[in-house]
């Protein structure tokens, strides 16, 4: 049974979300949720059919989102501290949490440790694209702000184990990021990283901006920088754009009429952009499950969280990339 160490006190809404979700998950799915934090306001929250199907660990500090994440090496009461050193002791086999990403990334790499090859943990995340219920997977968006090609590489390695181990891609194709698709364009360390992920016989070469959400690509390649400039921008785009079709439906009749035949239509676009549809990002390269949730996580996010957590674990990647890069290597 997977078990999953759960930061109960990160998140911007308290208790009540967090538990909340992994109640949910835990009625459609067989696993132990481990709740960190105040045991006092977690108890009342667990439904009593479930209360032997969970475990707590009382602690009554969290690291909050004003303060630095190298403050959280320090608190060894914090909720996320001891939720990452249970996973340490191997009495959790994955971490979740919705407080602190830099905290959590920092305990994760520091506390668990990387895996053999690794240089540097990569966040990847979900991007919509063209084709029905597809993805690409971006990384890294927010882990490392400066990268060399070797750092690139490996990220290229994680991104395409993850793609095949757990989304299920067998032959997931991998991008490069870059401003062109010709192997010359870009800067020096992208130059550099396209002759080194050349190597990886999924590799399609360098693609721009637009290709993400063509879905030609299931893996797209880039510093933590650009990548979580991507990632905001992208949001805020889709915010904008839903932002003025509201709008214009609301200035005449016909448009309201309009809008009740593009109801399926917004529903659809919402369910594509949410971050709740995927609970959470995984912190690759680290030797055991991270999923890094989004601060305003709703019980629905969490939920999901959960479902990833258990894929990740079940689907032994980190043993996936250990094994590529060694091959790789030798």
């Amino acid at each position: 049974m997977v078990r999953i160490a759960i930061d109960a006190m990160g998140g911007d809404f308290g208790h009540y979300p967090i538990v909340e979700g992994a109640i949910f998950a835990l009625k459609q799915k067989n696993f132990l949720p481990i709740f960190v934090g105040d045991e006092k306001k977690i108890s009342p929250l667990i439904p009593k059919k479930y209360r032997n199907r969970v475990e707590i660990v009382h602690c009554d500090d969290v690291i909050r989102m004003d303060e630095h994440a190298t403050d959280a090496l320090k608190r060894r009461d914090s909720s996320i501290y001891v939720a990452v050193d249970l996973v340490r002791q191997g009495k959790a086999d994955a971490v979740v949490s919705a407080g602190h990403s830099g905290a959590t990334m920092s305990l994760a790499t520091l506390r668990i440790g990387r895996i053999k090859g690794i240089s540097r943990p990569a966040i990847a995340t979900f991007m919509p694209t063209r084709i029905k219920g597809q993805h690409s997977i971006v990384l890294d968006v927010g882990a490392n702000v400066d990268c060399d090609a070797r750092n690139l590489f490996e990220f290229a390695v994680m991104g395409e184990a993850y793609a095949g181990k757990v989304i299920g891609l067998e032959q997931a194709k991998v991008g490069l990021l870059s401003n062109g698709e010709e192997a010359t364009k870009g800067n020096e360390v992208t130059k550099e990283a396209y002759t080194l992920i050349s190597q990886l016989d999924t590799f399609v070469g360098n693609v721009e901006g637009n290709d993400i959400f063509k879905g030609d690509v299931d893996v797209i390649v880039c510093d933590g920088f650009v990548g979580n400039v991507l990632l905001k921008t992208s949001e805020g785009v889709a915010e904008t754009i839903s932002y003025y079709l509201k709008s214009e439906i609301k200035r005449s009749p016909v448009s309201i009429a309009g809008a009740l035949l593009m109801k399926r239509v917004f529903r659809r676009l919402k369910k594509q952009i949410d971050y709740a549809e995927y609970g959470g990002a995984p912190l690759l390269g680290v030797k055991a499950c991270t999923i890094i949730s989004h601060g305003k996580s709703n019980p629905k996010a969490i939920k999901n969280a959960m479902f990833q957590a258990i894929r990740f674990v079940e689907s032994d990647v980190n043993e996936a990339i250990r094994s590529r890069l060694e091959s790789l290597n030798s």
